[in-house]
């Protein structure tokens, strides 16, 4: 089949079945989102199962994301050279043959090895799915796709907990944790079947190659930014967690120049130079980086609140958080709808969030602030609708500009600057949670309400920088081919 990333396409030469294909990519895509959040709940049974010391504990989430967010720029980009659909059915039964491995861990090590495993093959993954979209479908059809991405994604963030409490409740065959990774496996297979018979096969551009030293100097540079946001606070930020972040800069400044040389020279390039010269796709990936990075540390902050303050049951804090899906999946049917209109006052209408944020701290500073499953629903609901409406027209405008034969370059980088950020906000969310909580006394309601509210400020400063970068940003240039 014709390579959809080579140049135009004509209308008719878009692919009949590009739905089925579309919605393949997102059982995928919810699959690879929902193991980032399912684990949080079954942690205390992990410790009890495998003997688990609270440090290996933090290395089964903090494992999948560090290995997650290393492999997502390299991987973007080998998609693009060898095949997307190639790399993401690769990537999918990595991702389930790593999800088998981590339900039938006999120990915490071998579990912590399983989630760098599922890491990266999510990282192979995950960069495809927005590529593909990005060629099958013509423009007026993508806005609908991007906000069905983003409603995948806002899904995944509060229905994680919920599923994972579920199971638990459940207690499959006596299995405790273990079905929250083999659930997987029947949706992984299934996913393979159906891309098989739906996904175009989109060829890969051979002669783009392979950047080794670009891929070795992006993916040391992010270590170097996201083990100290994901480890900083556990270590209490010595100084040695401050040298690895500083250090990272010149190396993110060696690999522009690098990709610069590359360019000049006409050899492979992991992030292409043209795109590291885009205007438009570097502002919107750094909004939407700092955008994102608000709903991982807000939910974290939301778990501890209700679960450790309050006793609330895993299920139970999943339930509370169902508001926010609601209303991400309102928004996301009407952003839809728009196509490319309206995308500067869809992105301002993403200042819901700053409204929903406010308005739980005004909540939470109330006499008689103990929570109940509902008490926070109208602002969550607020929040979600802010997602919905934003997520569509921020992924367009970051990859409005971008060539065809970039696109899984361009996603790879683009989602690992969100995987960055998501690591900026949960360490900055959890510092300001548990720094207040010890302030506070460290146990009671009160203690817990007054991290939890102050907690919520991050998002507040995040989202009135977001709204003002939307209303003054530019516009994708012109794409070519």
């Amino acid at each position: 089949m014709a390579d959809f990333a080579a140049a135009p396409n004509p209308p008719a030469s878009y692919p009949a079945n590009r739905k089925a294909a579309m919605a393949i990519l997102l059982m995928a895509s919810f699959m690879n989102l929902i193991d980032v959040t399912v684990v949080n709940g079954a942690l205390p049974s992990m410790a009890t199962t495998l003997g688990a010391t609270p440090s290996q504990l933090q290395w089964v989430i903090a494992a999948y994301t560090l290995a997650f967010s290393l492999g997502l720029l390299p991987f973007g980009r080998l998609g693009d050279t060898f095949g997307r659909r190639r790399m993401f059915l690769l990537g999918v039964g990595a991702f389930t043959f790593a999800s088998l491995l981590c339900g039938l861990a006999p120990s915490i090590e071998w579990l912590i090895f399983a989630r760098v495993v599922q890491g990266l093959a999510g990282a192979m993954m995950t960069p495809q799915t927005l590529a593909i979209a990005q060629v099958i479908f013509p423009p007026e059809e993508r806005a609908g796709i991007f906000a069905l991405f983003g409603f995948a994604s806002g899904l995944a963030a509060v229905t994680g907990p919920l599923l994972g409490g579920y199971l638990m409740y459940l207690d499959i065959g006596g299995l405790n944790w273990r079905p929250i990774f083999l659930i997987n496996i029947p949706v992984g297979l299934l996913a393979i079947a159906l891309g098989l018979q739906f996904i175009p096969k989109i060829a890969g551009i051979r002669a783009l190659g392979v950047d080794f030293v670009g891929i070795a100097i992006a993916a040391l540079a992010l270590l170097l930014i996201t083990y100290p946001m994901i480890e900083g606070r556990s270590h209490g930020w010595p100084l040695w967690i401050v040298i690895m972040m500083v250090a990272s800069l010149p190396l993110f400044y060696f690999f522009v120049k690098w990709q610069h040389r590359q360019a000049g020279k006409g050899a492979p390039e992991v992030l292409p130079s043209s795109l590291l010269l885009n205007r438009a796709f570097i502002f919107y990936a750094l909004m939407s980086s700092l955008f994102f990075s608000v709903i991982p540390g807000f939910f974290f902050a939301f778990t501890f609140y209700f679960q450790d303050g309050f006793g609330f049951a895993p299920l139970e804090s999943g339930i509370a958080s169902l508001p926010f899906s609601f209303g991400v999946l309102f928004a996301s049917a009407y952003s839809s709808r728009l196509g490319l209109a309206g995308q500067t006052q869809r992105l301002i209408g993403g200042s819901l969030l700053l409204v929903g944020a406010f308005v739980a701290m005004v909540l939470l500073a109330m006499p008689g602030s103990a929570p109940t499953i509902w008490r926070l629903s109208l602002p969550l609901f607020a929040g979600g609708i802010g997602l919905g409406l934003a997520v569509s027209p921020m992924f367009q405008r970051a990859l409005g500009s971008v060539v065809g034969r970039d696109a899984g370059a361009a996603s790879g980088g683009l989602q690992a600057i969100q995987q960055a950020g998501g690591a900026l906000g949960v360490a900055v969310t959890g510092e300001l949670f548990f720094a207040q909580l010890t302030r506070s006394g460290g146990a009671g309601a009160e203690a817990f309400t007054s991290a939890f509210q102050l907690s919520l400020l991050y998002g507040v400063v995040a989202f009135v920088v977001v709204a003002v970068s939307a209303a003054t940003g530019p516009k994708p240039a012109a794409k070519s081919a």
